[in-house]
């Protein structure tokens, strides 16, 4: 249950490429225990247990950047269908949620590698301006789900260019 809440509550923040080359070798320890205190089991550890992997929900990766005049959310949603998928849009709060059904029960087959995940999902983001709710738009096109929300007028005005001096 307390997994969930900090699941809910989890903030996704880009990462930056950091070649080897540039850590030290305590820093590069460092950067493995992060890793490995953020995401223990991996899928290579996954993999060869079906079983928990059946049981572990899918979480797309979701990219949110601002294009034009529109805050735009992009996730990859392969294998399910836009009655599997619901959007919720609360004051500047957006989360996704939806379910990748698995579509038959295999009991007799012998498998060699078993890594599709099935399972209920639910993300929910903090918006980077003020947003339309009211004007939103979504589609979902060959297991690409693309939200549009236009930014208010104030939002939009709120960005400043700034001339570089020599």
């Amino acid at each position: 249950m307390a997994a969930e809440k900090a699941k809910k509550t989890e903030k996704k923040e880009l990462e930056t490429y950091r070649p080897m080359g540039w850590l030290s070798p305590f820093e590069r320890m460092d950067e493995m225990f992060d890793e490995f205190v953020r995401k223990p089991f991996g899928r290579p550890f996954l993999s060869r247990f079906p079983r928990i992997m059946e049981e572990i929900a899918p979480s797309p990766s979701v990219d949110i950047f601002e294009e034009k005049d529109d805050i735009v959310l992009k996730t990859e949603l392969p294998g399910m269908t836009k009655d599997d998928i619901e959007i919720n849009l609360t004051g500047d709060m957006i989360t996704l949620s939806g379910e990748k059904k698995k579509e038959e029960k295999i009991e007799e087959k012998n498998y060699y590698r078993h890594e599709c995940l099935y399972g209920s999902f639910k993300r929910s983001f903090t918006l980077p301006a003020e947003v339309q709710s009211d004007k939103a738009k979504a589609s979902f096109k060959n297991g690409i789900l693309e939200v549009r929300i236009p930014k208010t007028e104030e939002a939009k005005k709120k960005a400043v260019k700034i001339n570089i001096e020599e």
